[in-house]
């Protein structure tokens, strides 16, 4: 098998040659530029049960073009577009954004095989901020392989996204910090650090000199996981040579996250709005500010007891004692930030999922 830089080596002369003709489409695209890239990056494309080709999670779903299971689970979800197709398109970030929520994914990536862009659908930005990274085959970087690198089967296995994406944020979110430090309207406390640091310079004269100023600060990619992050790596599937389903893990963690729980973190903010089709109506009900969920006029002390009493509804069933029991966090839904409607229960279990990561100890 050709290693990964032989093969985008390859790829390199191959868009450059057939940029010149007519496009390629999409099925073309996909088995001329992208399958090699996954094959270099160790997957079997012909197995399955690595490679689920017109992936659905249910039978009703819309298909995504492949699925990278791990354990036969989808770990990360490809959209395959035709070369030269502008990946920047809001609608093209809806629908695989749309497919990672039904398929309960963290990670997608849309490509044509030539540009690949790499998003993580959990993460509590906007849409556009979820991007991790974007690199191109025909524009050589020092971060075109190690980026691509991090799609390998054996990375997957060991989560290197998730490590690089938090050193990601991380660095993001210093660097916002730092810029709103440093501005006209700057705190007492950091225009008194500065006079601390200078000679002979009043407040009003610091303050003018921070509305004049323009930062530039300039953080490189992260290739390697940061000590302070590397340190946090949770346990991997085959760390202590016993495979679990991750799945499992997630489910019983999850029995413990409350609506409260998703409020504190900030993932909901009430009053949200909840729906859902049943039999053909639409119900509605919403969290309110103390997660106590709102619906036919009454107030619900959880999920489930407002779902049960929408399904009563429904049915026609006055009885409190007769209402159906029923599972709140899969039968409700609510938008997120790209307007499309999902479980609460998605919702609960990637929070139990990273919650978990943050408390393994790490492998060592």
């Amino acid at each position: 098998m050709a290693s990964l830089e032989q093969t985008l080596a390859d790829l390199r002369t191959k868009i450059q040659r057939y940029r010149g003709r007519a496009p390629l489409n999409e099925e073309n695209t996909k088995g001329t530029l992208i399958e090699p890239v996954l094959r270099a990056l160790g997957w079997d494309v012909e197995d399955p049960e690595e490679v689920d080709r017109e992936y659905r999670a249910e039978r009703r779903d819309r298909p995504v073009d492949y699925a990278l299971l791990v354990t036969r689970r989808p770990r990360l979800l490809v959209e395959a577009k035709a070369l030269g197709c502008d990946l920047r398109d809001r609608k093209w970030i809806n629908q695989i954004m749309g497919y990672a929520v039904v398929a309960g994914v963290k990670w997608v990536v849309l490509t044509d095989g030539d540009e690949y862009r790499i998003y993580n659908t959990h993460a509590d930005v906007k849409a556009d901020e979820k991007l991790f990274r974007s690199v191109r085959v025909s524009a050589p970087s020092a971060l075109l392989a190690s980026t691509l690198s991090l799609l390998a089967k054996d990375h997957l296995q060991e989560n290197r996204l998730e490590v690089l994406w938090r050193a990601q944020f991380v660095d993001q979110q210093v660097k916002t910090a730092i810029e709103r430090m440093v501005r006209a309207d700057a705190d007492n406390a950091v225009v008194r650090q500065i006079a601390r640091h200078t000679r002979n310079l009043t407040d009003a004269e610091i303050r003018d000199s921070l509305a004049r100023c323009r930062l530039a600060l300039d953080f490189p990619e992260v290739v390697d996981p940061p000590k302070a992050i590397r340190g946090k790596r949770r346990r991997q599937d085959g760390d202590s040579g016993i495979r679990v389903l991750p799945g499992k893990i997630h489910r019983a963690a999850s029995q413990d996250v409350t609506l409260r729980t998703l409020i504190g973190a900030g993932l909901l903010k009430p009053p949200t709005d909840l729906v859902k089709q049943y039999k053909g109506c639409d119900v509605a009900a919403r969290v309110e500010e103390d997660g106590s969920v709102s619906c036919l006029g009454r107030t619900f002390a959880s999920l489930s007891l407002a779902a049960s009493a929408a399904r009563a509804s429904v049915l026609g069933i006055r009885s409190e004692a007769k209402w159906p029991a029923t599972n709140g966090w899969t039968f409700w839904r609510y938008a997120d930030e790209t307007g499309t409607h999902v479980e609460l229960d998605v919702l609960r279990k990637g929070y139990a999922a990273a919650t978990a990561a943050q408390r393994q100890p790490s492998a060592s």
